[in-house]
């Protein structure tokens, strides 16, 4: 590696830990999500509570404690729907949130479903070590959301970042990629559209479309569940499903093996 690339990473280093040194008090002190988002977790660890960073309702039954706790690592892959829904409950609850390498992230997508856009900082570009990155900005975050684009995390260094997490009280959010030790893994699928209805004979628009997600975890057998995405009181929202959730402690390989036989 050149010496001007090398400065180049440094500097950009540091110009974000100046950055996070100047709003660090102040997000802990206003951006916390209020007592009324909070709530233990007694799952994953019932002798030490942690607080949980809230998500929608439709999908606070399928994660152990209610929401993303503060402190540890969620791998999550597929429909960026579900993504966009966390931002939007985060940052419309006060959190702060940075998300990282994520270029083709639709932050006009998560304003239709409330987000406060003034409460998200992007690092589209962060090099050649995104971790690197994310591990600044988890001092200062409430959530911060790391693309991978496919890369796996080794634990020598997944293990020292989850500290740093832990320590911060931060939550890490791995996207599109592997992290070692991830405390919860979240996957997303579109499995069905609805048509607003049309007169004209092969004419009609997307009036919304459904989900299912399926998270799996350390100490939480897992579950699956049917979210619907629709139009509603003037935003985009993620609704229950008419599918019941429900919980399944089988993994993918072993769900699909069941179906066949």
């Amino acid at each position: 590696m050149s010496a001007p690339v090398v400065d180049a990473r440094v500097d950009k280093l540091a110009q974000l830990r100046q950055a996070i040194a100047a709003v660090s008090s102040e997000s802990r002190i206003n951006s916390v999500v209020p007592q009324r988002q909070q709530s233990p977790v007694s799952t994953l660890d019932e002798q030490h509570p942690r607080e949980v960073l809230a998500v929608s309702s439709a999908l606070s039954p399928l994660f152990p404690g209610g929401g993303l706790v503060r402190g540890t690592v969620t791998e999550f892959a597929g429909a960026s729907s579900v993504l966009l829904s966390i931002l939007a409950e985060v940052t419309a609850a006060g959190g702060q949130v940075a998300v990282i390498g994520r270029p083709q992230l639709c932050l006009a997508a998560a304003a239709d479903m409330g987000a406060d856009l003034s409460r998200i900082g992007v690092v589209p570009d962060p090099g050649a070590d995104p971790v690197e990155i994310a591990a600044v900005l988890l001092d200062g975050m409430d959530l911060v959301v790391l693309g991978l684009g496919g890369m796996s995390v080794p634990p020598s260094r997944s293990r020292v970042v989850t500290a740093r997490a832990r320590g911060k009280g931060s939550a890490l959010m791995v996207v599109d990629g592997r992290w070692s030790g991830a405390r919860l893994k979240v996957h997303g699928a579109v499995c069905g559209y609805r048509h607003l209805p049309d007169r004209r004979p092969g004419y009609g628009r997307i009036g919304g479309y459904t989900l299912t997600i399926r998270t799996a975890g350390k100490g939480f057998a897992g579950a699956d569940g049917r979210v619907d995405v629709c139009f509603n009181d003037g935003r985009v929202r993620l609704q229950t499903s008419v599918d019941q959730i429900q919980s399944s402690p089988m993994d993918s390989q072993e769900e699909s093996n069941a179906r066949a036989s």
